[in-house]
């Protein structure tokens, strides 16, 4: 079920924005140096073993290195330093490519009149590459999905050679339905003079609120580019009074001061990509957000307003890892319905590869 958050308000003057707190700091510290042991132990036992081996000692000093105990320990470390290899082999080659749908249904109270629960899809964060990827398959998976909306939350390319082939998939996206995009923090910070939405019938919000007609039911959606707080309040009052609305905005950072309007059913948003490498047990080990792990990935509930925080569909660029583990890469369906008929129902997902 979406979960339930409180969280002090944001002080004065503070704005969204990329950021690392010192836990996830001592996170990704205390991981990278617990790797760093593992393998140099591993690497000690491989090549004492060696010697071993190759000077064909025999005698005391032999039987004590030897013994059930070192043999064990040797075993343990060994087969978790393979895991790792094998851990990290799967971020790489498999899990990068392993697309999933997520489904969830979301209830409005403004949304009478609807003869059946709007479908969105969300996608976010495809970090387009020059060479072939995810994006290629994705208008095929959308299809199948039978859209009555399509939305992009930002981040759209890597580099600068690969806006020929996200225009091409906007273009068959917005075949297929309505599509809505806003720009994230890499379109505005790296590629601010790249139109990646030119020409392919992707309509972009910039700080305003566009009405759709679903289904019998009139569905506003607004939106605001990364880094555009201010344009928030603009696009949301451009919609009317009691209407369903719903705010693209690339960052999740936004949910307090949104949910304090009480006017706003659903936010989607992006950016974290679920912390792209994720721990069991624990998740993100980094978001870049301003409230950490509070909003990392899925369904939240904050006062009247539903969140949705994408994994995504790609792979930060730059010097960042190009792995994902623990965090596959998703594109979702969510179900706007009339309450009270649809309860908040729980987030569930289907693997199509």
């Amino acid at each position: 079920h979406p979960r339930q958050v409180q969280v002090p308000p944001r002080p004065a003057g503070e704005s969204a924005g990329v950021t690392v707190c010192a836990s996830e700091r001592i996170v990704v510290l205390a991981v990278l140096c617990s790797l760093a042991l593992l393998y140099v132990a591993a690497g000690g036992m491989l090549v004492r073993a060696g010697r071993d081996w190759l000077a064909g000692r025999r005698g005391r000093e032999q039987a004590r290195r030897h013994s059930r105990s070192y043999l064990w320990r040797r075993r343990v470390v060994l087969a978790m330093a393979a895991a790792g290899v094998v851990c990290m082999a799967y971020g790489y080659f498999i899990e990068p490519g392993w697309l999933e749908v997520t489904r969830v249904r979301v209830a409005s109270d403004r949304l009478g009149g609807a003869a059946r629960p709007v479908r969105i899809v969300q996608i976010s964060d495809i970090h387009c590459e020059a060479c072939a990827g995810p994006v290629e398959e994705l208008p095929d998976i959308v299809a199948g999905i039978k859209p009555d909306v399509i939305v992009f939350t930002g981040d759209a390319i890597n580099k600068r050679e690969a806006a020929g082939r996200f225009r091409r998939c906007m273009s068959r996206l917005a075949a297929i339905a309505p599509t809505l995009a806003v720009r994230g923090n890499w379109d505005t910070d790296y590629f601010p003079d790249v139109d990646v939405f030119g020409g392919t019938g992707v309509e972009q919000l910039e700080g305003r609120a566009v009405k759709l007609t679903v289904a019998g039911a009139d569905v506003w959606f607004a939106g605001a580019a990364a880094h555009s707080e201010d344009d928030i309040s603009t696009a949301l009052d451009s919609a009317p009074d009691g209407a369903c609305k719903v705010l693209l905005c690339h960052y999740p950072d936004p949910i307090l001061e949104v949910a304090a309007r009480g006017d706003v059913d659903l936010q989607l948003s992006g950016h974290i990509h679920g912390g792209q490498i994720a721990l069991p047990f624990y998740g993100a080990m980094v978001t870049l957000a301003r409230h950490g792990k509070r909003f990392e990935r899925g369904l939240y509930r904050v006062g009247p307003t539903s969140l949705y925080v994408s994994r995504g569909i790609g792979m930060d660029g730059g010097r960042a890892p190009r792995v994902r583990f623990c965090s596959r890469p998703e594109r979702t369906l969510i179900e706007l319905a009339p309450a009270p008929a649809a309860a908040f129902a729980p987030a569930t997902a289907e693997k199509t590869r």
